[in-house]
C-alpha cells in the first residue's frame, strides 16, 4: 500500500517541512531573525552622511571654478579684442604712443560681470632720431566681479615699423 494516502502520512511531512516556521507555544523557533537593529542603521547613516558631505563640497568646488573658468574666458576675449585693435591700426597711430598703464575703458562689461582693461605700450630698439622702431603693447584684463580668485589675463604683441633700428 505504497501508493495509498494516509494521516499518518500527511502529519510526518508536515512535521519535517513546518517545523521551523512554527513558533507556537512551547515550539522553539530554528529560523534566525533577519534584519538590522537600530545601532547598525545608525552607523550606515551616518556613514551615508559623511559621504554625501564630501560629494556637496565637490560641487561647490567645481561651481567656483566653472564659474571662473568663465570669467577667465570673458577676460581673455575682451583682451583679444584689445589686442587686434592694436593691430590694426599703423605703427604711427596715437593708440600705439609710449605711455605707462593706462585704464582703457575702467568699467568693460561682458556677459553682467565688470572688467578693468590696462594697457601698457613700451618702445624699444629705436633708430638714429630716438625713435622706436619696436613697440610691445601689453593689454592686462582683471575681472572685479566678486568670487574671483584667479589671475588677471594678459596678452603682448610687439609690432614694428618699416624702418630698421640701430641694432
Amino acid at each position: 500500500m505504497s501508493g495509498v494516502y494516509t494521516d499518518v502520512n500527511k502529519e510526518k511531512w508536515l512535521m519535517i517541512f513546518s517545523k521551523s516556521r512554527k513558533c507556537g507555544k512551547g515550539t522553539k523557533h530554528k529560523a534566525a531573525a533577519g534584519g538590522f537593529t537600530l545601532i547598525e542603521t545608525t552607523i550606515g547613516m551616518v556613514i551615508l552622511m559623511v559621504a554625501g558631505l564630501g560629494v556637496a563640497s565637490l560641487f561647490t568646488y567645481s561651481i567656483r571654478y566653472n564659474s571662473g573658468g568663465n570669467d577667465r574666458a570673458l577676460a581673455l576675449s575682451i583682451a583679444q579684442q584689445q589686442i587686434e585693435q592694436c593691430r590694426s591700426v599703423p605703427f604711427t597711430d596715437a593708440i600705439l604712443n609710449v605711455q605707462a598703464a593706462t585704464v582703457v575703458n575702467p568699467d568693460v562689461v561682458s556677459n553682467g560681470r565688470t572688467y578693468r582693461v590696462t594697457k601698457t605700450v613700451t618702445g624699444s630698439n629705436n633708430n638714429v632720431s630716438g625713435v622706436p622702431t619696436l613697440k610691445t603693447v601689453t593689454i592686462q584684463v582683471q575681472p572685479i566681479s566678486a568670487g574671483w580668485a584667479g589671475f588677471p589675463v594678459v596678452l603682448r604683441t610687439v609690432r614694428s615699423s618699416s624702418n630698421s633700428g640701430v641694432n
